[in-house]
C-alpha cells in the first residue's frame, strides 16, 4: 500500500478521519472528499489508484457517484456503508463496485481488502500495454479488451467491470476447468480476502447475460468448478 494514491469520499468527517489515519499508517497517500461532487472534481487531479466511497451522502449519493466514476475510469471502488443487507451488497457490485464493506468494520479486514484492490489495479497496469492490444473471438463471443467491449452474435452485452474480468479469465483459459480458488486469484487477486460465494454469484450473473444474448459457453463441472467451451 506504500505510496498508493487513495481518494476517500464520505460526508462524515469522523469516518473520513478514521479511514485516512488507517490508510496513512499503512503508507498510502490519501485525499478526502466530503461528497460525490467534490470527489468527481478531484478525480483527475488525484488520479487515485483506489476510491473508498460511502453510499449514503446528500445531493449526489454513492450510487450516482459510482455511475459517473465508471463513465470515466475503471479504478477500483470499495463501497463503504452502514447498510449490510445482501441485496444492498449485490446492488453495489452490480453497479460496478469492486468490493463492499459494512460499517462498523474491522480495521485489519478493511486494510486487507484495500490491499487486494490495489494489488489488482497495479497488476492490471503492468499488463495494460499488452492488454490494450488484446482481443478475443470465437463463433459467438467477441471481446475488445482495449474498449472493454463484449458482443455476442453481434449484439453488445453490457458487463460490470468484475464480470468483464471474469469473462477474460475464462477465455484466457479455454476448455480448462477453473476451480473456485483459481477464479478468486485470477479475478479478485486474492483467495483469502474475498468470500468464496462471490464466485458462484458472479458466474451466475455472467452466464445469464451471455445466455440472454444467445451464447452458452460456460459449463459447470460439478464438484470442481467451471469451464469455458468456445464455439468454433
Amino acid at each position: 500500500m506504500k505510496a498508493s494514491r487513495i481518494l476517500v469520499v464520505d460526508d462524515d468527517a469522523d469516518v473520513r478521519g478514521l479511514v485516512r489515519e488507517l490508510l496513512e499508517r499503512a503508507g498510502a497517500t490519501v485525499r478526502e472528499a466530503q461528497d460525490g461532487r467534490e470527489a468527481l472534481r478531484l478525480l483527475y487531479d488525484v488520479r487515485p489508484e483506489l476510491i473508498i466511497l460511502d453510499v449514503t451522502m446528500p445531493d449526489l449519493d454513492g450510487w450516482a457517484t459510482l455511475e459517473r466514476v465508471r463513465d470515466m475510469t475503471e479504478v477500483p471502488v470499495l463501497m463503504l456503508t452502514a447498510r449490510g443487507g445482501e441485496l444492498e451488497k449485490v446492488r453495489g457490485l452490480n453497479a460496478g463496485a469492486d468490493d463492499y464493506v459494512t460499517k462498523p468494520f474491522g480495521r485489519q479486514e478493511f486494510l486487507a481488502r484495500c490491499e487486494v484492490l490495489l494489488r489488482r489495479h497495479k497488476r492490471g497496469g503492468e499488463r495494460g500495454q499488452s492488454a490494450s492490444r488484446e482481443s478475443y473471438t470465437d463463433a459467438t463471443v467477441t471481446i475488445d479488451v482495449a474498449n472493454a467491449s463484449v458482443t455476442v452474435l453481434g449484439e453488445r452485452v453490457s458487463l460490470t467491470p468484475l464480470e468483464f474480468r471474469l469473462l477474460l479469465a475464462f477465455v484466457r483459459n479455454p476448455n480448462q476447468v477453473l476451480g473456485r480458488d483459481q477464479i478468486l486469484d485470477l479475478v479478485w487477486g486474492d483467495v483469502a480476502a474475498v468470500a468464496p460465494e462471490q464466485v458462484k454469484l458472479y458466474v451466475g450473473y455472467l452466464r445469464r447475460k451471455l445466455e440472454a444474448a444467445g451464447a452458452e459457453p460456460i459449463e459447470t463441472v460439478r464438484g470442481f468448478g467451471y469451464r469455458y467451451v468456445p464455439v468454433s
